[in-house]
């Protein structure tokens, strides 16, 4: 295994970004302090900077001559998460979330480190004479609501930068630090978030007969979705169905007259994120007929993003770079995750391949013994992962190998000079 950018100063400089962006997380289209922090660091180091592209999207260019562009791009948002992390340098942060609620701030998916490698990998890649082409760096908001990259694009990214021959990133994760996870077709599940109202009649609460209590409707929609994936999506394929949030009435004797549940989908195939979509509405519609309703559920989707599928040529391409940075037995092969992101639109809207891997995060000594990706992922169960107000990445070597592995793709990918 290598060790970190040479650069002690570097090196120390991001660590201190590292610990100020976690302390300061901000929610999703709400990135501008970070934003900044990344706009004035680019122009630091020599690129043509673009800002509020997607609202708070920054992007750096850096052309040396004819030859490849290569895109390397980090996402900036936090998540309405209170930490527990008990670390010196937690957010305390707040902010009101899109419905006006006060909430808890936390860099809890590990963004703050995407940011903080990018940024080291822009410094090392611009202090680097030995390449040509065109780099692109990109700091992306509001993945956590799957909209920050179709919003760049929609802002007309690509008629600001190059159009790029590939999309490179990462996304650290509960794998040991020190190594990284790399795989071909899809690496990531697409998502889809949907809210479902569900209306009855409301009442007094010692006369149910009288009403048609959107409350039950709702727990028996919630245990009915739980059937889909267990009776109709095939056990080859893949499907994770979540109703991570249902919220109804007031008052324990008061009958509202709504319930709202919201729900969550991840597949990797579109036939079978048809299947599941399509169940979702006929199950809802079902249980609000059997109730009695008065009126027809409704159901938004409001966040989607597509699967990422990781270009097969590209990824054995990439690869060489990635060994090269962590040795050949730390790059290992995770499979498919239901995690998900949109990263990959960025890549579909360029039509260039994407390659896209796990960042190691947790502290290597968890894995003693673990030789093999089963037995990491049996570590990884009893580990804070990603969302949780437990998780903390380990500084180093996370960022210093973060800056390397991307720097060695990145060069993988541009002319030599």
């Amino acid at each position: 295994m290598t060790t970190p950018p040479a650069d002690p100063d570097l090196m120390s400089r991001l660590e201190d970004v590292y610990r100020d962006l976690h302390a300061h997380p901000e929610l999703s289209f709400s990135e501008r302090r970070t934003a900044g922090l990344a706009a004035a660091w680019l122009r630091e180091c020599g690129f043509e900077v673009h800002e509020g592209i997607g609202i708070t999207g920054v992007v750096g260019v850096l052309a040396r001559g004819e030859g490849p562009v290569a895109l390397l791009r980090a996402d900036m948002d936090g998540l309405p998460v209170e930490e527990a992390t008990g670390l010196p340098y937690a957010s305390t942060a707040r902010a009101l979330d899109p419905d006006g609620v006060d909430v808890a701030v936390m860099h809890a998916c590990g963004h703050d480190v995407h940011v903080t490698c990018l940024l080291g990998a822009a410094a090392t890649l611009a202090a680097d004479a030995g390449w040509t082409g065109t780099l692109v760096v990109l700091f992306q908001p509001a993945e956590e609501v799957a909209r920050g990259a179709a919003a760049m694009v929609d802002d007309r990214l690509y008629d600001l930068v190059p159009r790029p021959d590939v999309v490179l990133g990462q996304h650290v994760a509960p794998l040991p630090a020190g190594a990284l996870g790399l795989t071909s077709g899809p690496a990531f599940a697409a998502t889809d978030s949907l809210r479902v109202t569900l209306t009855g009649a409301g009442g007094h609460g010692s006369r149910p007969e009288a009403t048609v209590d959107p409350v039950v409707m709702a727990a028996s929609t919630v245990m009915r979705l739980q059937t889909i994936v267990s009776r109709e999506v095939a056990a080859t394929d893949t499907a994770v169905v979540t109703v991570g949030a249902s919220r109804a009435g007031t008052k324990a004797n008061i009958i509202p007259e709504q319930a709202e549940l919201l729900v969550n989908v991840r597949t990797y195939d579109p036939h079978v994120r048809g299947v599941v979509l399509a169940a979702i509405t006929r199950i809802v519609e079902a249980e609000a007929a059997a109730a009695g309703a008065p009126v027809g559920p409704e159901i938004v989707a409001y966040e989607s993003a597509p699967a990422v599928v990781n270009d097969a040529d590209a990824v054995e391409r990439t690869r060489a770079a990635l060994t090269g940075t962590v040795g050949v037995t730390a790059v290992v092969d995770p499979g498919p995750v239901t995690g998900s992101e949109d990263v990959g639109v960025l890549a579909a809207a360029a039509g260039a391949p994407c390659v896209f891997w796990l960042l190691g995060g947790a502290d290597p000594a968890a894995f003693d013994g673990a030789a093999d990706v089963p037995a990491m992922q049996r570590v990884m169960a009893s580990l804070p992962s990603n969302h949780s107000p437990a998780y903390a990445p380990v500084i180093q070597p996370t960022l210093g190998i973060g800056v390397s592995a991307l720097v060695s793709a990145a060069l993988v990918w541009l002319g030599p000079v």
